[in-house]
Formats: C-alpha cells, structure tokens, sequence
C-alpha cells in the first residue's frame, strides 16, 4: 500500500510540472482579454510547482482582462495573504487539485494543514473572505482561463 501511493504521489506531482500541461494553456479561448477590464480584481492562486506557477503569473493578466494574479506554492504564504485582503477570486491550480482529487496533501502544505483536501480550504477561504469570494478549481489546465474569466465577471472588485 505504501509503494502504490508513493507511485500515485509521483504521479500526480509529475503532472503537475510538465511542460506538456503549461501548454494546455494555448488550447483555451483567449477572446476575453480583448472584451474585458478585470484590472480592479485580483486572483490568490494556490499552485503545487514553483516554476510553473510564475510562469503562468507572467502571461496570464492579459488574458484574464489584466487581473492581478498572486501566485503562491505554500499554505503559509497562501493563508498570509489570503488574510492580508479581501480578494476577487481564489483560484486553486489544477496540480492541486489533482493532489486533493487522489486525498493527497497539496505539496506545499503546513502542519497546521496537514492531511486537508480542498473542503477545509474552502472552509477556511470563507471565514476570511466570505462567502461572496469566488473560488476557482479544475484538474484540467485547458479549463483554467475560462473558468477565471467566468468567475471574473461575477467577483468583486478588490485593491491591488
């Protein structure tokens, strides 16, 4: 048993870092950065991989209507900031995602977050921002525009 999910974990972790799935990206409609001003709202993302995670930081403003989009890989930081202000929307990668989907920890958890699936992070999300934040999730990379702008439109303006 601790093998298969010592294959599982490395499974999902090396889904979450090739270059295959930042590629997606281009699959997705791209109209809504042209049609919309989204530049007084921002995005707390939650992503597993450093690296991915800034370079979808670098292109994605344009394409969600020139949002600010804070990436963060690691639920202190993540819970810092999700403190710091009232945010437009919470968007959670789909690397972490995939991780919750199969009851594992996000990699990047605390202690104090030890074992949580995207239910306690919701539940947190809610008591410190209320329940009119958006929240945004998918284990698919190619949804991960849509969804945002779509959620976009609905959320509240925040401060940068």
């Amino acid at each position: 048993m601790l093998i298969k999910n010592m294959i599982i974990a490395v499974l999902l972790c090396a889904g979450c870092m090739t270059d295959k799935n930042f590629k997606n990206i281009n699959k997705m409609d791209t109209k809504t950065k042209i049609q919309t001003d989204n530049s007084q709202k921002s995005v707390l993302a939650r992503g597993c991989d450093p690296e991915l995670s800034q370079r979808f930081a670098k292109i994605v403003p344009p394409l969600i209507g020139g949002a600010n989009y804070i990436p963060t890989t690691d639920d202190v930081d993540f819970i810092e900031k999700l403190k710091s202000k009232k945010w437009s929307v919470i968007y959670f990668a789909p690397g972490a995602c995939r991780f919750s989907a199969a009851k594992r920890q996000i990699p990047g958890g605390s202690i104090d977050t030890q074992g949580w699936t995207l239910e306690q992070y919701y539940q947190l999300i809610y008591e410190l921002q209320g329940k009119e934040v958006e929240i945004v999730q998918s284990p698919y990379e190619e949804e991960s525009l849509v969804l945002l702008n779509k959620a976009l439109v609905k959320a509240r303006i925040s401060n940068k």
